[in-house]
């Protein structure tokens, strides 16, 4: 028994043992890990935290007060510059002293700094522009800020902006008597005087208001960790808030300029300050051409005077007070013109205009978005039914599906009927037009025969999901669909066809579709779809940049064409629509070259002075020519009346445009040319 306990006596002691040893080991391991921290950690505050550690208790070394980048110029495709930035030099004070009247230095300093602001002035006076206006001795000690009650001391105070050249000279030639002057480059932002596509080009706002956009917030939060002055974004820098101007903010922009500016722990400059200039950012080169722009703004505001005086259809159409057109090339996908009419002068924000009112209402792109420049006088957005303009993709759908064949015919009594009540839509002014095949059935633009051939046939076929197919038809060429184009606030459209309630049952919502009138859509989804039909099944994204170059003119980025999708039909189908797209307008009966085209007259409930009335919105696709097309375009008048009447001309003129400047055929065909005394004559004249 004195064994056995012997026995347990020393495995007790040998399992302490042990016990002891894992615990020294332990707090070995543990020292040694918490002296890594340690290590680990001293290096950091040494190394990486250490200088901004060091800068927060002395006050910080040096600080960099920014300088606004000066922002590159967007160049339409003539090489005319329609935004750009034009220099101005502007004169900074740095104090060097303390001036605050707050303490006893400052006061003892103050009428060393009065002096100085009374030798500026009489500069200013005797140098500065006749026609500015002229600042006083006070306003400069204002603008000097002593008290710092608006900068920190260290910070340049701006005192005038806009110097003329020899008050440059002067400041420059007697720097010795100006201790703390700099001049400094800025530049202002111009827009062209004609106005040109102006939603489009875009305008400018200051950082601090922009940061709700999505684009913005993202540039914010980067902002906390910028390390590198020139890319780090201040508050009051104007930056891009929509059209291009948004859209390539990061290539336009450049880069800050700044000055490093040496500071003492009383926040006060404590030695001679560096400047680093700004960057001069990249040039945009837009691919719409001004000259054809121009044309095609003037052509929509004479066409809405024109309907406002002369009658058709038994009235005038005052109503009709807004106009959109979009061109695009049909190889290239190049916009060569997108107005919206009316539109304004963006050279307000220079100008510092109080006139808002006059100029909100217009700033809305309409080409893109319901939320257009202005309403016609119904309040009718600038995204509208599209009327028969739909009927060419009906006609491709109905062919595709095998409803009917290139050869088929229909007898067109003047109306269609539906449903189990034998709803009646009638043909427009209910013409009968006897047996037609469908590419008579589009130049004649009969309801009746998309809604028996086209709507009725797919929902024998497929029943509600029929509604499903017409919608992939739809966006296969852009309608409901973004067409990329990268603008800010493009609208996709609406969609209404998928209502079944509003159109009744699913039989009615594809009657109507059949024929456009379930379905709002933009211009410019008008003008792609016009130009997939001319690239039979290839949709493209609409181009709005030819290339981004430097300053030195280096190319920087190309942009060319960009198929975004394909529809492959047969090409008897694309045959027989672009031969039925040939309605017959009075605004081209005298065009020289033959064009595909289509109108389009949709109707929209409205109501004025309590009564529910209907109206017509003018709409246009075209392309010419119809063989090898080279541009496609698409006009909406809202409350404008027959499309042949009220957007056709507009096209028209458009057509014209192009050809003077690129040519329909590839050869440039200008109408007048300019004298040596600067008079025109008609270039065709000597050819009679």
């Amino acid at each position: 028994m004195k064994g056995f306990k012997s026995d347990k006596r020393k495995q007790d002691e040998g399992d302490a043992g042990k016990q002891f040893n894992l615990r020294i080991n332990l707090f070995f391991f543990s020292t040694f890990i918490i002296f890594c921290i340690i290590i680990v950690r001293l290096a950091i505050l040494q190394f990486v935290e250490g200088p901004e550690l060091t800068e927060q208790e002395t006050g910080g070394r040096t600080k960099n007060f920014p300088l606004q980048p000066i922002r590159g110029s967007i160049i339409d495709a003539s090489g005319t510059p329609i935004a750009y930035s034009k220099p101005s030099n502007a004169l900074y004070v740095t104090l060097l002293k303390n001036y605050n009247s707050q303490t006893d230095k400052g006061k003892e300093n103050r009428p060393e700094i009065e002096a100085f602001a009374e030798k500026m002035f009489k500069v200013f006076e005797e140098h500065g522009s006749a026609d500015a206006e002229k600042m006083t001795v006070e306003e400069i000690l204002d603008k000097l800020d002593l008290d710092s009650k608006k900068q920190g001391g260290y910070e340049p105070r701006r005192i005038k902006g806009d110097l003329t050249d020899k008050e440059v000279a002067y400041f420059i030639e007697n720097k010795d008597e100006f201790p703390g002057v700099e001049i400094v480059e800025e530049n202002v932002r111009f827009y062209d005087k004609d106005t040109v596509a102006v939603q489009t080009i875009g305008y400018l706002k200051e950082f601090k208001g922009v940061k709700s956009l999505e684009k913005y917030k993202e540039i914010d939060e980067a902002n906390k960790d910028q390390k590198d002055p020139g890319l780090k974004y201040t508050e009051t820098e104007w930056v891009g808030f929509d059209g291009l101007e948004m859209m390539f903010q990061d290539e336009l922009r450049g880069k800050n300029g700044y000055m490093s500016i040496p500071i003492n722990p009383q926040n006060m400059i404590d030695g001679v300050p560096t400047m680093v200039p700004p960057e001069k950012g990249n040039n945009v080169h837009t691919t719409i051409h001004k000259d054809i722009q121009l044309k095609t703004e003037q052509a929509i505001v004479d066409q809405l005077d024109w309907l406002h005086k002369v009658p058709f259809s038994g009235q005038t159409h005052r109503n009709a007070k807004t106009g959109y057109a979009v061109a695009m090339e049909v190889e290239t996908g190049n916009i060569v013109a997108m107005a919206s009419i009316p539109d304004y002068d963006p050279n307000v924000w220079k100008d510092k205009t109080d006139n808002w009112d006059k100029v909100t209402p217009f700033m809305g792109n309409g080409t893109i978005s319901p939320f257009s420049s202005g309403r016609s006088a119904n309040n009718l957005e600038s995204v509208l039914l599209l009327g028969s303009t739909v009927k060419p993709l009906s006609v491709l759908i109905g062919l595709n599906e095998g409803f009917f064949g290139v050869n088929t015919y229909y007898y067109d009594k003047g109306y269609a009927e539906f449903g189990g009540d034998k709803s009646r839509v009638r043909n427009s002014q209910s013409k009968a037009f006897g047996s037609i095949d469908p590419a008579l059935a589009l130049q004649n633009s009969s309801n009746a025969f998309m809604i028996d051939m086209v709507g009725k046939q797919l929902f024998n076929k497929y029943g509600i999901k029929g509604i499903d197919v017409w919608d992939k038809y739809m966006k296969e060429f852009g309608l409901g669909e973004s067409t990329e184009i990268g603008l800010r606030g493009e609208f996709k459209g609406t969609i209404e066809y998928t209502n079944i309630e509003q159109a009744g049952s699913p039989l009615a919502a594809l009657v109507y579709a059949s024929f456009g009138q379930s379905g709002k859509y933009s211009t410019m989804q008008l003008a792609q779809y016009v130009t997939t039909l001319a690239n039979r099944g290839a949709r493209l994204k609409p181009q709005l940049v030819s290339e981004i170059k430097d300053q030195d003119g280096n190319v920087v980025k190309k942009f060319g064409r960009e198929v975004l999708n394909e529809v492959n039909f047969k090409d008897e189908y694309w045959d027989e629509v672009i031969k039925g797209m040939n309605t017959q307008v009075a605004a081209f009966a005298d065009f020289p070259y033959d064009i595909a085209r289509k109108t389009g007259t949709s109707q929209q409930e409205v109501y004025s002075n309590g009564t529910r009335t209907l109206t017509d919105n003018g709409v246009f696709i075209g392309f010419a020519p119809r063989e090898n097309p080279k541009l496609a375009v698409a006009v909406i008048i809202p409350e404008g009346g027959f499309g042949a009447y009220s957007a056709a001309p507009v096209a028209r003129k458009i057509f014209d445009a192009y050809d003077e400047v690129y040519g329909l055929d590839g050869t440039p065909h200008p109408k007048n040319v300019k004298n040596e005394d600067g008079s025109t004559e008609d270039a065709e004249a000597g050819n009679n």
